[in-house]
């Protein structure tokens, strides 16, 4: 079963059980994925998937953080509760021992030294990563192991 047909699924078992918010998570995820369909022009394979997926638990961080500025508890709690069940759908994240290993990998490949030539870096890690760590985390352990 691909990853769109397990987000549908589900989308139809919570219509069942009557879990409105899960509802409504579910529906504005499927809603995405269409428009990533349309945009794609052919169907979405589940690296696609996990691309639209990531990219909006990356939208539910950002949210939490500006709620958590903003001391607004109750949409942390409600933005907290979303980004755990996306990351459902997701695939296992890696440890920051393994983003060490592939960003030293990547540095030995392209011979970089300084913190400068931390886009020469990233061209490769991101493709390895992309799903699988949050950007910010690469970026910054890149820049920590490049500044050593």
């Amino acid at each position: 079963m691909s990853l769109f047909e397990r987000i549908d699924k589900d989308t139809i078992e919570a219509l069942k059980a009557g879990e409105k918010d899960l509802l409504t998570l579910l529906r504005g995820l499927k809603s995405d994925l269409k428009y990533a369909r349309l945009d794609k022009g052919d169907d979405l394979t589940d690296q696609d998937v996990i691309g639209v997926l990531a990219s909006q638990a990356k939208k539910r961080r950002d949210s939490i953080e500006q709620f958590e500025k903003g001391g607004r508890d109750d949409l942390v709690a409600k933005e907290r509760a979303e980004l755990e069940i996306i990351t459902t759908y997701l695939p296992k994240q890696l440890t920051e021992g393994e983003l060490r290993e592939i960003i030293t990998k990547a540095i030995s490949e392209t011979g970089a030294e300084s913190p400068a030539q931390l886009g020469a870096v990233m061209k490769i890690v991101v493709p390895q990563t992309k799903g699988l760590a949050d950007g910010k985390l690469v970026s910054k352990l890149a820049l920590e192991i490049l500044a050593n």
